[in-house]
């Protein structure tokens, strides 16, 4: 998996870097624009945050404010700011995916076309709802990790 995500990100990154890069050239130096290149650049952008994100839960290194950590002391106290902050993180996330799983419902039913070249927008639309169950995924994975590091009595 992580070779996958690591190929699939750095492919996502050259493809919009490129199309970035040609309609710059394109635009600003022949001054020709190619009509629909913003339009098919919004779908490996758009996957490209999400997985992004998806990958930063993966590896569990979204960033975190965790300020309590300052005033506590030992491992286990550690562990266990960290197992709320994944129930925090869960119940948040999956207030959001409901959100999500509505607006692809939505947008299955809608079938919205992009303006130029037609292409469904339902293929950027429901990388929000497979980002964020993959992302609740890996965070009831890295509870259950806590949790059982916590019954162990592991340092974190």
């Amino acid at each position: 998996m992580d070779q996958f995500s690591k190929y699939l990100l750095t492919g996502l990154i050259v493809f919009v870097a490129l199309g970035q890069f040609v309609q710059v050239i394109t635009r600003y130096v022949f001054q020709v624009p190619v009509m629909g290149l913003e339009e098919t650049m919004l779908y490996p952008t758009v996957w490209l945050y999400i997985l992004g994100a998806v990958n930063a839960s993966r590896e569990n290194t979204h960033i975190r404010a965790n300020v309590l950590e300052i005033w506590l002391t030992t491992p286990r106290q550690h562990r266990i700011l960290a197992i709320v902050g994944e129930v925090i993180s869960l119940i948040v996330g999956l207030w959001l995916l409901s959100w999500a799983w509505e607006f692809t419902r939505y947008a299955w039913r809608i079938w919205k076309e992009s303006p130029t070249l037609y292409i469904p927008t339902f293929y950027s639309d429901v990388a929000l709802v497979v980002g964020l169950t993959l992302m609740m995924i890996y965070t009831v994975w890295h509870m259950i990790r806590h949790i059982r590091d916590l019954a162990k009595g592991e340092p974190q």
